[in-house]
């Protein structure tokens, strides 16, 4: 039987020279930025902002500088991310192609490929989205329809992806599609989608705090070149679990929701009763136990480890973390009607997004299948 490993992992001294240049970056940058701005953190998007990051070295940071990277150590891109979401900074434009999509090309793309795209991704210039959902296919990845046939001149694609964040502002598409029918998992592929190929629509949906995050990417007779393929025709499923990985272990995966827990630290300051400290001391002790494991994935794979099952862990209780805040905070702080205007717009935002925390990279049901799976209980 397998063992969850969080082995402990300490941040190298030479990393607080770096975290204290992202703090005076951050405080000239989005010194003035109000508190339910920077609670969309991750989800906001400012590709200006994403540039001046490019021109720090904070892109790519542990890519090969051959194409474009800094070839600095995993620990260090931990620090950086940790106060960009600490702080809400809008690193949502790059995210995604930092995060994911450019360790992907990395692996399985073509030289031609990593030499366009990566280097732009490091100067904070292209934007990728993710095109996994589909419509009616709940989260079972697996029995994705978009259909990718091929053509003379390539790939032709038609269906839907759904839930795609950043689709209306993203350059390209790492897009999972259905090359043949004869396998559920072998006839997978993935495929670079350029977003301005005729055939491609975006709708964005707009979520209750008028936000439009989420997208509907709908595909007609989109044709692709034959070198869009990323890595092999039918590995797609292989590739696109490794890939979640990357998305399911990083500290947005508990800071999500960390401007509201400032605020109500603000909010109840010196006078906080009893009640009040209790819930406050457990919330600290959750968000540090996250660290420590979130960490420790970054250390797994400083280490060229797999940290797969340990990941789900995390995504799975940061998101029970992420979403229980703003309940906690309308009841802990809800018998004295007197809050103040950043309190309450934070814990608004907040209130409203939360929900979307739990389908980010896997809804809690599919992530606690893997983790069984991995554990050897089915």
């Amino acid at each position: 039987m397998n063992f969850f490993r969080f082995d402990p992992c300490e941040l190298p001294a030479e990393t607080e020279a770096l975290r204290a240049d992202v703090r005076a970056f951050l405080d000239a940058e989005i010194g003035r930025y109000p508190p339910e701005v920077r609670a969309q953190t991750w989800s906001a998007s400012d590709p200006a902002f994403s540039r001046k990051m490019g021109a720090k070295g904070w892109i790519g940071m542990t890519w090969p500088k051959a194409v474009g990277g800094h070839e600095r150590s995993f620990l260090e891109r931990y620090v950086v991310l940790e106060e960009m979401l600490a702080a809400g900074a809008p690193v949502g434009a790059h995210w995604v192609a930092d995060r994911q999509s450019g360790p992907l090309l990395l692996r399985y793309g073509t030289e031609a490929q990593r030499a366009d795209i990566l280097p732009r991704i490091c100067r904070g210039e292209a934007y990728f989205c993710i095109g996994m959902s589909e419509p009616d296919s709940g989260s079972d990845l697996a029995s994705v329809r978009t259909k990718a046939e091929r053509v003379s001149d390539g790939w032709r694609i038609n269906g839907t992806k759904l839930w795609t964040s950043g689709a209306q502002h993203a350059h390209y598409m790492i897009g999972l599609f259905r090359t043949s029918s004869e396998s559920k998992h072998g006839g997978l592929t993935q495929f670079l989608v350029d977003m301005k190929t005729p055939g491609i629509t975006v709708r964005p949906i707009r979520d209750q705090s008028g936000s439009e995050h989420f997208n509907e990417v709908t595909f007609f007779d989109c044709v692709v070149p034959p070198d869009a393929v990323i890595g092999a025709e039918g590995q797609g499923w292989a590739q696109v679990t490794a890939e979640l990985a990357f998305e399911r272990s990083g500290p947005e995966r508990y800071l999500s929701s960390f401007r509201l827990l400032v605020e109500i630290l603000r909010e109840a300051g010196k006078d906080a009763d009893a009640l009040q400290k209790d819930a406050i001391g457990r919330m600290i002790a959750q968000a540090l136990t996250l660290r420590r494991m979130s960490l420790s994935m970054a250390g797994m794979l400083a280490r060229g480890e797999d940290p797969s099952l340990e990941a789900a862990v995390v995504k799975d209780q940061g998101a029970l973390f992420e979403q229980g805040l703003p309940e906690i905070a309308h009841g802990l702080l809800a018998r004295d009607g007197n809050r103040g205007e950043a309190y309450l717009k934070t814990l608004h935002q907040l209130t409203m997004i939360a929900p979307s925390f739990s389908l980010r990279g896997g809804t809690r049901e599919i992530l606690r299948g893997l983790i069984a799976r991995g554990l050897g209980l089915r």
